[in-house]
């Protein structure tokens, strides 16, 4: 019997306009009513899962900066920031390379210093509450910082990955998306968040249900008993996974969620 469900949500629930499907609110009142706990597991900060899911709000659990910060009802349940003492270090290595674009992601807000096209749009399109700053250097201390969002403008974040990662080897470096990847703690992962949340609810693994489309999904997809990806997903996450279904375009997740409701619960 599946009480819990977490999904991400860019290229895996939202279709590409990122717009969620309409049906998902009465899907998560209906797991409400039934004592499953809905859970979108995504990149994005706290403040702006909350504005996409202010009508159920108070019915679902926010994983959130891909893992380093769980929000439930307004509480913090977990969080795990970079440690100021890496973040200077890790910014002069961005910014020492071409074509990237560093982003802090704090508990409440994010900051940029850049206000280049079209990393300034992406920017403020996509955080809710985004500052622009004259260098992120002043931050630093300011409040936590979950993640360093890093966006390449050459659009491959690939290309990202194998810049940063043998350059900050004290933090994880994990892909994103087609051209961010996120730069994290080295304990952070959308994984170690449902581990905890198995922990503080009881949920023991065969009772979780997760559905990604990327790499960063590919822990959280390990610690849940059942676990699908996206037709549109990543490649070598859907060799990894196995478990597909139609694309976020074709509301997969959607489909998928009518069909365990229909089956009280079980897949």
């Amino acid at each position: 019997m599946i009480k819990f469900i977490a999904t991400d949500l860019d290229g895996t629930l939202l279709n590409e306009k990122k717009q969620l499907p309409p049906e998902i609110f009465g899907l998560i009142r209906a797991f409400d009513e039934r004592g499953v706990l809905f859970a979108p597991a995504s990149g994005r900060q706290y403040a702006n899962l909350k504005e996409l899911f202010a009508p159920v709000e108070d019915k679902v659990l926010f994983i959130c900066e891909n893992g380093a910060l769980v929000k439930y009802r307004g509480q913090t349940l977990h969080m795990n920031p970079i440690r100021d003492a890496f973040l200077k270090a890790a910014l002069d290595e961005i910014r020492a390379l071409p074509h990237l674009y560093p982003m802090l992601c704090g508990e409440a807000t994010a900051y940029i210093e850049d206000a280049c096209e079209p990393f300034y749009g992406y920017s403020m399109a996509a955080y809710t509450s985004c500052k622009k700053v004259n260098s992120l250097d002043e931050v630093i201390g300011r409040e936590n910082i979950c993640k360093i969002a890093v966006f390449d403008e050459t659009a491959s974040a690939e290309q990202c990955i194998k810049l940063l990662q043998p350059r900050l080897t004290h933090l994880r470096t994990i892909q994103s998306g087609f051209d961010w990847c996120d730069v994290m703690a080295p304990e952070v992962s959308k994984g170690v968040a449902i581990r905890v949340i198995r922990d503080i609810f009881g949920f023991s693994r065969g009772e979780c249900l997760a559905f990604g489309d990327h790499m960063n999904d590919y822990e959280m997809l390990l610690e849940c008993g059942t676990a699908y990806v996206t037709e549109n997903a990543f490649p070598p996450l859907k060799k990894l996974i196995g478990g597909v279904i139609p694309s976020n375009e074709e509301g997969g997740v959607v489909k998928k969620l009518r069909e365990l409701l229909e089956n009280g619960g079980m897949i």
